[in-house]
C-alpha cells in the first residue's frame, strides 16, 4: 500500500488539532453520525484544559489508496524532547501558521530542527477567514524564517495552501472561504516522498515514544527503519553504543487505524507502529532481529534548563487529602515519569525523602506537578533554579530568546522590568493594530516567575513566548521578589476578626474558617522582612460588650489565591508550595521559627 508519514507543526493554540478533527472526518475515518469530541487529538485533560498539546500522538488516515500517518507534535518548547524524536520518524511536515499571529518561537524552534533533518515543508496559513488576517505579510515571514533557518533552495520553494481548519476548507486561492480539504490531502500524497526503506533487510526499528498499558506492560512506538516484524518473531534491544539491553519476543504488533491502535500480524519498512514484549528497551534505543548489531543513530536531546525540588509532604496536614504521600510511591512516579520523558532526569536525594526533578522549563515540571495532584499524590515542592554548567570562561547559565506582543502603552513598562531582568533587547519593531513585537536574549533564572507580574503589567493583554537559546556568561545577582511574608505562629483557624487586624500589614492569601499551622504563609507583607503574625486570634468579650452587634460584621477583601504555577514562581529559596489534590498552601521551609533563624544566620555566613 502507499504509505506517507508527515507531522504537523504549529504554535499552541493556531488550530492544528481542530484541523486534524477535520481529516478524520473528510476521510472517512469518523462516520457521519459518529459523535467525535472535539479536538480529539488532546486526549489528556490537562491538554484540553490548556488548550495545548502536551504529547506526541499518532494517528493516520487513509485518502484515494494511500495511508497517511499524521504525527501531532507538541507545540509548547518545554515539551521540545518529544519533537526532536517525533521527526526523525517521518518524511514531510505540515507546518501550520495562524493568518493574523504568523510564525512564533516555538515554531521556530520545531521548523528548525525539521528543516535540519532536511525535510521539505509545506505551509498551511489556517484561519484565513479571521477578521485581522494578514496573509502575504504573514507568508513573508515565514520565508524570512526559512532564511534565517539556512533553508535550502528545495525548502525554500515551499508549496502554500490557504486554509479554515474549523470550517474544514484548503484551498491554493487565498480569496477561496469555502470548498474542503481535498487539495490538502493531494498536496500531501504529491509532495512528501513515500518512506526510502529497504524491505528485504533485517527488522530494525527505532523507539521514539513510550507508553504502558495495564495489560500489555511497555508499548514502544516508533518507524519501521528497515525489513519486516512478525508477530511472536525474536528481537533484542540496543542502546546508543550498540549493547545488546535485553532479547525477548514481539508479543504485541499494533498500527494506528483513526484514533485507535489495532493488532496486526506483522509490520514493514516505513510503516508507524507500536511493539510490546520488552521490559527495559525505552526512548532513543533499537529494537531489531536478533542478527543486528548496529543501532540506528538517534537524535541528541536539547539539555534540561531547570530543576525543582519534589519532597515528601511533611507539614502537619500532610495524609488528609492525598492516597500517595511516601516517598516510595513519588520515587516510582517520578522515575517512571523520567523513563517515557527523555527531557526529564529525576536525582534521588541521600536522605532519600526528595528528588531533584530537571526538566526544559516551569511550563514543563508544573504540567507533571498539576497531573500527580490529580492521581492523589501530595508533595512538598521548591523553589525553581537553573541548572548552570562549567563553560570555556567560567561559569555559564541558560539563556533563552523571548518575543513580546504587547500593546504599545505597555512597552516601556516591558523593557524597563526585562532590563532589571538583566534581558538584552535584540529586537522591537511595530507588528499591526497598535502592538509592537519586542526581542530579548535573557537569561531563564530572571524569567522565573515573571509571566504573572507581566500579565498584570499588560492587564492582560500582552503574549510571551520563550525558547531555549544557548549557555551564556553568568549575568550575575538578579533582585527576587521585593516584599517579606505574613507567617503564621501557630496551628488552627483563620479568624475573620484576627484577618481584618492583619489587611494592614499586607495582602492576605487565606480566608476566614481555613485551617493553618505554624510555618504557614497566609500573605505578603507590604514591608521586605517577614512578620509572624497571629491570624487566630478571636475577639476578646467582656461584661460591658456582649457577643453580636455592629463590631461583628467584618467585612474583608477576598484572599488573593495563586495557581499552582503562581505559587511556584512566587516562593523564594527558603520557602515551599505544598500541593495536595485540593489544595495549594504557602510554607517556610523550616515550620518552626528557631530552626528558621538558625538557617538564616547559617546562610548569611556561606
Amino acid at each position: 500500500m502507499n504509505l506517507r508519514n508527515i507531522a504537523i507543526i504549529a504554535h499552541v493554540d493556531h488550530g492544528k488539532t481542530t484541523l486534524v478533527d477535520q481529516l478524520f472526518r473528510q476521510s472517512g475515518t469518523f462516520r457521519d453520525n459518529q459523535r467525535v469530541e472535539e479536538r480529539a487529538m488532546d486526549s489528556n485533560d490537562l491538554e484540553k484544559e490548556r488548550g495545548i498539546t502536551i504529547l506526541a500522538k499518532c494517528t493516520s488516515v487513509e485518502w484515494e489508496g494511500t495511508r497517511i500517518n499524521i504525527v501531532d507534535t507538541p507545540g509548547h518548547a518545554d515539551f521540545g524532547g518529544e519533537v526532536e524524536r517525533i521527526l526523525s520518524m517521518v518524511d514531510g511536515v505540515i507546518l501550520l501558521v495562524d493568518a493574523a499571529e504568523g510564525p512564533m518561537p516555538q515554531t521556530k524552534f520545531v521548523t528548525g530542527k525539521a528543516l535540519a533533518l532536511g525535510l521539505r515543508p509545506i505551509v498551511v496559513v489556517n484561519k484565513i477567514d479571521r477578521s485581522d488576517a494578514r496573509v502575504q505579510e504573514v507568508l513573508n515571514e515565514v520565508f524570512d524564517l526559512f532564511v534565517t533557518l539556512e533553508a535550502n533552495d528545495d525548502q525554500l520553494d515551499f508549496p502554500v495552501l490557504y486554509a479554515s481548519g474549523r470550517n474544514g476548507y484548503a484551498s491554493e486561492d487565498a480569496e477561496a472561504r469555502e470548498g474542503t480539504l481535498a487539495p490538502l490531502f493531494n498536496r500531501i500524497v504529491a509532495h512528501v516522498p513515500a518512506p526510502q526503506v529497504d524491505r528485504d533487510a533485517p527488522f530494525t526499528f527505532l523507539v521514539t515514544l513510550l507508553d504502558r498499558d495495564n495489560f500489555l506492560g511497555r508499548i514502544l512506538t516508533g518507524r519501521v527503519a528497515s525489513g519486516v516484524v512478525k508477530l511472536n518473531q525474536a528481537i533484542h534491544a540496543l542502546d546508543r553504543d550498540g549493547r545488546v539491553l535485553e532479547t525477548g519476543r514481539a508479543s504485541k504488533l499494533l498500527a494506528f487505524r483513526g484514533l485507535e491502535r489495532v493488532p496486526v500480524e506483522e509490520a514493514e519498512a516505513g510503516d508507524i507502529i507500536s511493539l510490546a514484549g520488552l521490559t527495559v528497551a525505552t526512548v532513543a534505543n533499537t529494537i531489531a532481529d536478533t542478527s543486528v548489531s548496529t543501532p540506528i543513530k538517534a537524535q541528541p536531546i536539547d539539555p534540561p534548563t531547570l530543576s525543582m525540588r519534589f519532597a515528601v509532604n511533611d507539614s502537619p496536614m500532610a495524609g488528609r487529602e492525598g492516597s500517595k504521600v511516601t516517598s516510595r510511591l513519588i520515587r516510582d512516579r517520578l522515575f517512571r515519569e523520567a523513563e517515557s520523558n527523555v527531557a526529564i532526569r529525576v536525582t534521588e536525594s541521600e536522605d532519600k525523602d526528595s528528588f531533584e526533578v530537571a526538566g526544559r522549563g516551569e511550563l514543563q515540571l508544573g504540567v507533571l506537578i498539576e497531573t500527580m495532584r490529580r492521581e492523589g499524590f501530595e508533595l512538598g515542592i521548591s523553589r525553581p533554579r537553573v541548572l548552570f554548567r562549567d563553560g570555556e570562561q567560567g561559569r555559564e547559565e541558560p539563556y533563552e530568546t523571548v518575543v513580546i506582543d504587547v500593546d504599545e502603552e505597555f512597552s516601556g513598562t516591558v523593557v524597563d522590568k526585562m532590563n532589571q531582568r538583566k534581558a538584552e533587547l535584540t529586537d522591537m519593531r511595530p507588528s499591526g493594530g497598535g502592538k509592537t513585537r519586542i526581542t530579548f536574549s535573557a537569561p531563564s533564572r530572571g524569567l522565573i516567575g515573571y509571566h504573572g507580574e507581566f500579565l498584570s503589567d499588560t492587564r492582560g493583554t500582552g503574549i510571551m513566548n520563550r525558547i531555549f537559546e544557548r549557555y551564556g556568561p553568568y549575568k550575575g545577582l538578579i533582585e527576587g521578589r521585593k516584599n517579606g511574608v505574613l507567617i503564621s505562629n501557630g496551628s488552627g483557624e483563620a479568624n475573620a476578626y484576627a484577618l481584618n487586624s492583619l489587611e494592614e500589614r499586607g495582602i492576605l492569601m487565606v480566608g476566614p474558617g481555613e485551617p493553618l499551622y505554624e510555618g504557614m504563609i497566609i500573605g505578603e507583607n507590604a514591608k521586605p522582612d517577614d512578620l509572624e503574625v497571629n491570624p487566630m486570634k478571636a475577639k476578646q468579650l467582656t461584661n460591658f460588650r456582649a457577643s453580636g452587634g455592629k463590631d461583628d460584621a467584618i467585612r474583608l477583601t477576598p484572599p488573593r489565591k495563586l495557581t499552582l504555577e503562581q505559587a511556584i514562581a512566587y516562593i523564594d529559596d527558603d520557602e515551599m508550595v505544598e500541593v495536595t489534590p485540593k489544595s495549594i498552601r504557602l510554607r517556610k521551609k523550616f515550620l518552626d521559627p528557631h530552626e528558621r533563624k538558625k538557617a538564616k544566620r547559617g546562610a548569611e555566613a556561606a
